[in-house]
């Protein structure tokens, strides 16, 4: 009988000891917390060195909101979060001190997250934005970093066989998610109040002039913001059509019929691109005197738009256009952003 006692109370033993993870979950979440580790931290140190060499690189909007804070302490934040998060991934042994810093400092990163989801929940309240998917992506940060946060408390990390790869796995993935999010939540979300001036992004328009179905979206969308006193004046930017009409006349065309004044529409004919769009409409923005200005396209483009035009010295606000019918190639558009967001962000350092 005491052979069986004390054999029960050594398994009990073992089993709470510190440092042992529990089989395969614990393998599994310790690799989820490493790979959004090593991605976040990663970023942070992207964003902090960019910032440095490229003024106004820094994207850490994209994941943590920090425009309350002086641009100085703001930076000081992205800058403390690359080792922390970082040391962590590589490093994911704890000692007492590291594990209070990492504890804590995730936890600091976490209030960011969560006083940015209580301000999203109270704009939708009050009516300033709406959205089909009342969800900000502050909240899937916080899940994310409560991943963290969890391992450093438990502290049971263990070598495992595939761990390295697994938490590499977590890195693309997590890579992948972040701009998608964006795009169905931050695109998904209607950020329009009175304006200045609305800015509408370009789309196909076929060889007989007609605009795409894509392009006739945008352009009602933007030409109702004009047409109900929401904004003064509509910006048309687009590139050459399908072997005949230019983008821009085909939306103007349309714009006039909606029932926006011809002497309230300005013309970018060099928009080929959404670098082109936002490089060649700032200047016309400036003239005209708009101070808050609004972008108009679909929704997975939005995000590219907003950094673009961040990058360009312009805060905008982002309206997605209303929809006639899902895209048929919306899968493949989301697919390419994904690419496009990243590369778009990763240029100014090449």
């Amino acid at each position: 009988r005491q052979a069986v006692a004390d054999s029960a109370d050594t398994s009990a033993i073992q089993t709470a000891e510190p440092g042992r993870p529990r089989g395969i979950s614990a393998q599994v979440r310790w690799s989820i917390a490493r790979g959004v580790a090593a991605f976040f931290g990663g970023f942070s140190c992207l964003n902090a060195l960019g910032d440095v060499f490229e003024p106004g690189f820094d994207a850490s909007g994209w994941w943590i909101d920090l425009h309350g804070l002086p641009h100085w302490l703001g930076w000081c934040v992205v800058v403390l979060t690359a080792p922390a998060l970082l040391a962590f991934a590589w490093r994911p042994r704890l000692g007492p001190l590291r594990r209070k810093l990492t504890i804590g400092w995730t936890m600091l990163l976490m209030a960011f997250c969560g006083a940015n989801g209580l301000a999203f929940v109270a704009a939708i309240d009050s009516g300033r934005i709406h959205t089909p998917r009342p969800v900000p992506v502050s909240a899937l940060i916080f899940l994310a970093l409560f991943s963290v946060m969890y391992s450093a408390l438990r502290n049971d990390f263990r070598v495992s066989r595939f761990g390295n790869l697994r938490t590499l796995a977590v890195v693309a993935l997590v890579a992948l998610a972040c701009p998608v999010a964006q795009m169905v939540l931050f695109g998904k979300t209607d950020y329009r109040r009175p304006a200045d001036a609305v800015v509408v992004f370009g789309a196909r328009v076929y060889p007989n002039g007609k605009p795409s179905l894509a392009l006739a979206d945008r352009v009602r969308t933007a030409s109702r913001l004009v047409t109900s006193g929401e904004a003064e004046w509509l910006v048309v930017s687009g590139g050459p059509g399908d072997r005949g009409t230019h983008e821009t006349l085909a939306m103007r065309r349309l714009a006039i019929r909606m029932g926006v004044p011809p002497e309230r529409i300005l013309v970018d004919r060099q928009g080929l691109t959404t670098h082109d769009t936002v490089q060649n409409s700032v200047p016309m923005l400036r003239r005209i005197g708009a101070k808050r200005v609004l972008a108009v396209s679909h929704f997975y483009h939005l995000p590219r738009i907003k950094l673009a035009y961040q990058r360009a010295g312009m805060n905008v606000y982002t309206v997605p256009a209303t929809e006639t019918r899902r895209l048929r190639k919306l899968p493949w558009f989301m697919a390419r952003e994904v690419a496009a967001l990243w590369i778009y962000y990763l240029t100014p350092l090449t």
